[in-house]
């Protein structure tokens, strides 16, 4: 049997067994991506070959040729630690950094399982206690956990309008925190940008630093991620919805981290049950592509960026997957313009897929991205 034809007949017996709230990981990520698995990269990443490391190397050029039509900037693929292909396209290279837009979310989360780790918060906290304006409003009740999981009920009414006012406010932050309560929390889950950007207030409020510099040095220079920062609004915020620069190779290290369940070399920057709470289960009970603002394949009522999803509207909802052909234990950091960093524990994969921002043009979905496991990788 084909290797990726046994993949899917273990994610269709996982689907079986798991509910739409509670994702178990299928059995390919308990022997892939575990701890002191590698290579990990030192300055440049190790390369590799795409035959030997399981490739159809004319499947892959295919595919790659596709991103390049949609206006990629760049493709990296990494199998078992090693950059076994890329490509880099529109006068970029491999040190080129570009806005990477909503896939900053990721790293943002990542960003709060750390202070946990080091007990600067506790995602079950209430936010008000490090945004006291909130205190004995009606958004006293929401946890730091649902601003994570994108069901915090602040103010939203369209993807379009939430985006743009957030992103046109000259202090980001304040005006985030500003917005009123729509509903309690856990009763809507909406993709909030304005939300998430509170978290800058969190962050800041439990570390003592500018998430921006917290990032730096608990993340990006451990990882050795050297084209990457995170920015800041034009009143010193940091951007925690958007705002990372960075490059393919650079949010590879990222995904990698993920992969090793946050272990690189011989340090944890990331604790590993905060890789699996984030992204190896639903973090709410209304849609199952969602973790801690990582989007995640698991089968269930599957959620849309444009449209918010009610308890009633997950009730109802068909239960799918956000790419069906894809493995369940398959997630994404996903941005504006098809800025895609896809780690796939089962295959011990990381895909990374960076180009321009467009809200028009037709851009790659982690359907593209996916087809590099699915297709073209064709053995173990």
């Amino acid at each position: 049997m084909p290797f990726l034809t046994r993949r899917r007949v273990v994610s269709a017996v996982a689907a079986a067994v798991m509910t739409a709230s509670a994702g178990v990981a299928v059995s390919g990520s308990a022997v892939a991506g575990q701890a002191g698995d590698g290579p990990y990269p030192g300055a440049e990443w190790e390369r590799g070959d795409p035959a030997a490391a399981g490739f159809d190397p004319a499947k892959l050029a295919q595919i790659a040729e596709e991103l390049k039509a949609d206006k990629s900037n760049c493709l990296a693929v990494i199998r078992h630690g090693r950059l076994v292909a890329d490509w880099y396209w529109n006068g970029t290279g491999p040190a080129s950094a570009q806005e990477v837009w909503s896939a900053t979310k990721s790293v943002s989360s990542t960003l709060a399982g750390i202070a946990q780790a080091e007990q600067r918060l506790n995602i079950e906290d209430k936010a008000s206690k490090y945004i006291p304006s909130w205190a004995g409003t009606p958004s006293a009740d929401v946890t730091v956990k649902d601003l994570l999981s994108n069901d915090s009920g602040r103010h939203w009414t369209s993807f379009i309008d939430d985006a743009v006012k957030v992103f046109a406010a000259r202090d980001r932050t304040a005006f985030a925190v500003s917005q009123p309560q729509d509903v309690p929390p856990g009763q809507v889950w909406a993709y909030n940008n304005t939300a998430i950007q509170t978290l800058d207030a969190v962050l800041h409020a439990a570390t003592g630093d500018q998430p921006a510099d917290y990032a730096t040095k608990k993340l990006l220079d451990p990882l050795g991620m050297k084209h990457s920062k995170m920015t800041q609004d034009q009143a010193g915020n940091t951007n925690t919805f958007m705002g990372l620069q960075s490059t393919c190779q650079d949010m590879a290290r990222f995904g990698y981290l993920f992969l090793r369940n946050g272990h690189w070399n011989d340090t944890q920057p990331v604790p590993e049950n905060w890789v699996s709470e984030a992204t190896g289960k639903p973090s709410q009970d209304i849609t199952t592509a969602y973790g801690y603002l990582w989007w995640l394949n698991r089968l269930g009522p599957v959620a849309k960026v444009q449209a918010p999803m009610t308890r009633e509207d997950s009730a109802h909802a068909p239960h799918t997957q956000l790419v069906p052909s894809a493995p369940q234990d398959m997630y994404w950091a996903l941005g504006l313009g098809g800025q895609i960093v896809q780690v796939d524990p089962g295959s011990d994969t990381v895909v990374v897929r960076l180009g321009p921002a467009s809200l028009t043009s037709p851009v790659p979905t982690p359907t593209k991205t996916a087809r590099i496991v699915t297709e073209a990788l064709i053995r173990p």
